[in-house]
């Protein structure tokens, strides 16, 4: 796969094609990053963004994540204490999915954002910066709550973060588009570059195929899942014989392919008795989708295949959260 198609490969959203086009021409040295509040378990969405590090670090790029602990604390997730058990229990985790440990800068937001310099600059951002714009920036990822002034620091750390970790490329799911985009706005004031961005996809919720996966609402995979939860959970998914369904629902099933499975494996075995046509392989998504669609793929057997390869993926990390509980 081309340097740049493996950089963008599932990536929903690229800002911009040219600079991303420009990383891809001379990737090595370059670094990109994700940042992570430390909330426990890695469920999917941690590990979407994941499998775009992992081909990121395969493209040649090296590679930073975010322990952001000051970011959890004015989010009221606990003492600095608390959370930074819960962040060093995270990069274990990180570290048992497939990240290469001897490519992953694991820092926490609180080895730099103490500092004067950084609080200086983020001093001047809120001079600059409107109230509704800092909210506008946060609204995706701050949900329902009730805005308080430190979910409105919350993205102006965010933009002031991709200056002082020296980066390249900034990696997030789609909620983090604003956040993004403020930076691209703000940093330039401040005397600073522009960075590219890269979105990643949101999974669809997966009992309905509406909105969001999350693990606050609805349901979600989570590395604490036995193998029995996690098929149970696929078992019951959202799976329309069709990529497309009608009005605003998707495909939870077939996301969690195309964003999950496929990127980690070269080939796909759905296995069946010879009575129903025995075994079916895949080496790309698309033909995996339009076998689901036409028939020739039960969506039974779509979702039986989907638990297998999911489970192969989070076990290292379920064995690792058994062993520092333990």
């Amino acid at each position: 796969m081309e340097t740049y198609d493996l950089i963008t490969r599932n990536a929903e959203e690229v800002v911009t094609d040219e600079e991303v086009r420009e990383l891809a021409d001379e990737p090595d040295g370059t670094r990109a990053y994700v940042g992570y509040e430390p909330s426990g378990v890695l469920h999917l969405g941690h590990l979407l963004t994941a499998n775009k590090l992992i081909d990121l670090q395969d493209a040649g790029m090296e590679v930073v994540v975010l322990l952001a602990d000051v970011h959890a604390y004015l989010n009221g997730k606990g003492t600095f204490e608390e959370i930074r058990e819960t962040a060093e229990q995270m990069k274990a985790q990180f570290i048992a999915y497939g990240l290469d440990e001897d490519n992953t800068e694991f820092v926490y937001g609180s080895e730099f954002q103490l500092d004067e310099d950084y609080t200086l600059d983020l001093h001047e951002l809120e001079l600059a910066t409107t109230l509704n714009r800092a909210q506008r920036a946060m609204a995706e990822i701050q949900g329902g709550e009730t805005a308080k002034v430190s979910h409105v620091v919350y993205p102006l750390m965010q933009t002031l973060d991709i200056e002082y970790l020296d980066l390249d490329l900034a990696v997030g799911g789609l909620d983090q588009r604003k956040v993004h985009m403020l930076a691209r706005e703000e940093l330039p004031e401040l005397g600073y570059d522009v960075r590219p961005a890269l979105h990643t996809p949101i999974v669809a919720d997966l009992t309905s195929g509406e909105g969001k996966m999350s693990s606050s609402e609805g349901v979600t995979i989570s590395m604490e899942d036995s193998t029995e939860e996690l098929e149970e959970k696929v078992n019951s998914a959202f799976c329309p014989p069709t990529r497309d369904p009608e009005g605003d629902l998707e495909n939870p099933v077939l996301e969690l392919f195309e964003y999950h499975v496929f990127p980690r494996f070269d080939e796909i075995v759905v296995e069946r008795p010879e009575e129903y046509g025995g075994d079916l392989t895949y080496d790309d998504y698309e033909t995996l989708a339009a076998d689901l669609e036409s028939g020739d793929l039960h969506p039974a057997d779509a979702k039986g295949t989907l638990a297998t390869y999911l489970d192969e993926l989070i076990a290292p990390g379920r064995e690792k959260l058994r062993e520092i509980r333990s």
